[in-house]
């Protein structure tokens, strides 16, 4: 968190204009891993560095700037995809406990993908909430599919799974719906981002189309948690 502090600290003191902020680092490792400060890293990045980023570069934004999200449908329990591979969604009980490595009981069997999923969560929700507090700037998500030809999750795999997962599950159904690539991806994130019609608190699919997260991440209640409990616990630091 020093490290996105001190690059939002860079950025500021460049004095140059910001038109926008894309949100785009994410990581989905099989193994557990611990930031210097001793969090798990999948939560770190995914949510907490760009939570901290925005609320730092917010401020030096023109009025009407796009603030991007890259969410992840892997978040809701009932997309069609995670139900088949038996991925619970989001497991969520604070964000202290996120931060920890902690997640609600009765997750996923598959490594890696409660972290991923409980960040994914946590990052929409705030983008929605940030979108009701602060109208001044424009604040959306983008569920980017499921895109093959990335390496996301590939640095603790084998060659066969990245291929399984990278390339064939993008090409059967239910996945072949969702499925996407890069070049088609950054089509619509670039869309989004660069769009002038003012929407905001919206979540976007792969093909750049609104859709709806999870009942959980819909829920005022459960986006204002999430960012009270982001900014008391980055306030500590």
């Amino acid at each position: 968190m020093i490290s996105v502090r001190h690059a939002a600290q860079q950025i500021i003191e460049l004095g140059l204009p910001i038109a926008g902020l894309l949100n785009n680092a994410g990581i989905m490792p099989s193994k557990a891993t611990k930031s210097v400060q001793g969090w798990d890293m999948t939560f770190a990045t995914n949510h907490l560095g760009a939570f901290e980023l925005t609320e730092m570069l917010a401020f030096h934004l023109p009025d009407g700037a796009n603030i991007v999200f890259i969410a992840s449908a892997i978040e809701d329990p009932e997309r069609k995809p995670a139900k088949v591979m038996g991925i619970r969604g989001g497991r969520f009980i604070s964000v202290e406990a996120s931060a920890r490595g902690e997640w609600k009981e009765g997750g996923s069997k598959m490594p890696g993908t409660d972290a991923y999923a409980t960040s994914k969560q946590c990052i929409l929700a705030s983008a929605m909430a940030f979108a009701r507090e602060n109208t001044r700037l424009h604040f959306n998500a983008v569920e980017p599919g499921i895109t093959r030809g990335t390496s996301l999750g590939g640095e603790s795999t084998n060659a066969i799974v990245r291929f399984i997962f990278g390339h064939i599950m993008a090409m059967i159904p239910p996945f072949s719906t969702y499925s996407s690539t890069p070049n088609k991806s950054a089509k619509v994130i670039a869309s989004v981002l660069t769009d002038e019609s003012g929407k905001t608190g919206v979540y976007f699919d792969e093909k750049g189309k609104p859709m709806l997260g999870s009942a959980l991440s819909q829920d005022p209640k459960f986006q204002d948690l999430v960012v009270a409990e982001t900014r008391s616990f980055l306030s500590k630091i």
